[in-house]
């Protein structure tokens, strides 16, 4: 596997990992565990991991690999596609005994990666680092292997988005604040103020360049190019039957799922009714 590689990893995994960090036993200094993802042409993309428990000494490394694979298993049941394809640890750094852990992955997968979570945030952000293990010397000398960092980049499916962006509304507020999901209108909406904002700004930088008060970046230029070739032709007559034939077919579904939600209410009252 090539140092191009990149990894991504779902916001789940970032969650589930800190997570493990936060119920870890109180003599613990950090945890660790397995990665589960898929492998395909130099992209990682990891999709799901659980912890593994363990205890590390001085010179050695204790952990419960067979509860590992144990879990494993049970985790293939489920998700067939996923495979193992590396470890995780806690922390903003390669340890002393991370080169024994990494033997036992690399007995499992080709290549393993080696991932860290500082979820002791010293820099005031939870840093992400990806690493191979790559060997190193010289022929006929002595050999050894070296950590060495790789892209890594953190990528969501869309479900995923609506939990992420759920969870930021929560940032700044006290821990007992509850913050329930919009509707699907409601979302919408939002959406559409977001869009709104985000096209000031484009259109503000736009004549800032335009007017020589900002100079031209053009990186920003060809990503404004695509964004705007990517917009199908149409007139506005065609956009707005469109977008009126969407919220249609939107408000049915939420019609629909309102009267099987009260139906399915109403018959567990009368199920209720009837037992007494």
């Amino acid at each position: 596997m090539a140092l191009s590689t990149t990894v991504k990893v779902h916001p789940v995994v970032l969650f589930q990992i800190v997570d493990a960090y936060e119920r870890r036993n109180a003599d613990a200094h950090r945890v660790i565990g397995t990665l589960l993802g898929t492998v395909e042409k130099g992209v990682i993309e990891v999709t799901n991991c659980f912890s593994v428990p363990h205890k590390e000494y001085e010179d050695q490394v204790d952990a419960e690999l067979n509860y590992a694979m144990d879990l494993y298993d049970l985790n293939r049941r489920v998700n067939p596609q996923e495979a193992i394809v590396g470890w995780w640890a806690t922390g903003n750094e390669v340890t002393s005994h991370s080169s024994l852990i990494h033997e036992y992955y690399a007995r499992e997968c080709n290549n393993p990666i080696h991932l860290t979570l500082d979820t002791t945030l010293q820099n005031t952000r939870m840093g992400i680092r990806a690493y191979l293990n790559v060997p190193i010397g010289v022929p006929g000398g002595n050999s050894g292997c070296m950590f060495t960092p790789i892209n890594v980049e953190v990528v969501c499916y869309e479900p995923e988005v609506v939990g992420v962006q759920l969870c930021q509304k929560t940032m700044g507020s006290s821990s007992k604040k509850v913050v329930e999901p919009m509707m699907d209108l409601s979302q919408v909406a939002e959406a559409s103020q977001k869009l709104t904002s985000l096209l000031d700004q484009v259109l503000a930088y736009v004549e800032d360049v335009l007017a020589n008060r900002t100079l031209p970046d053009n990186a920003v230029g060809r990503a404004l190019l695509d964004m705007v070739n990517s917009v199908p032709k149409m007139t506005p007559d065609d956009f707005e039957n469109m977008f009126n034939s969407n919220v249609k077919d939107l408000l049915m579904v939420i019609t629909l799922a309102q009267l099987t939600k009260t139906q399915l209410q109403l018959n567990e009252k009368l199920t209720l009714l009837t037992t007494l």
